[in-house]
């Protein structure tokens, strides 16, 4: 299969795979070019209204068990999916107000410490 620049693409209007390993349409590269990604988080550790990818979901602490990892791939949280933090509950404590995807969802910090991310960081123009 021969490569085509992301020109060739532009003009055929077909998608091309973005730096951050996201599929985006062609009139989204030159936004997709300025993004880079950082080495992984716990998405408890992202600051509000951070934006990231999710990397993987993996067991973490005694309070979390298989079927919490199964209930948070349901709910969406899968390896590659946009997700960003909204916000903290009160004292910047729990709940964690999260969107993935469209949707926002409630976490504990339990449930958050289960979702390994890759933060993606807006390089300027």
């Amino acid at each position: 299969m021969r490569a085509l620049s992301a020109s060739a693409l532009r003009s055929r209007g077909r998608t091309a795979l973005a730096p951050h390993g996201w599929f985006v349409r062609c009139d989204q590269l030159s936004f997709a070019s300025r993004l880079t990604l950082e080495p992984s988080l716990i998405l408890d550790e992202l600051k509000p209204g951070q934006h990231a990818t999710v990397a993987a979901l993996r067991l973490a602490g005694a309070a979390v068990d298989a079927a919490v990892l199964q209930r948070l791939g349901e709910l969406g949280f899968l390896p590659g999916e946009p997700v960003r933090l909204l916000r903290r509950g009160p004292g910047g404590r729990e709940p964690l107000a999260v969107q993935v995807g469209d949707t926002m969802f409630a976490l504990r910090r339990a449930e958050a410490a289960c979702i390994e991310v890759t933060p993606i960081a807006e390089v300027g123009p």
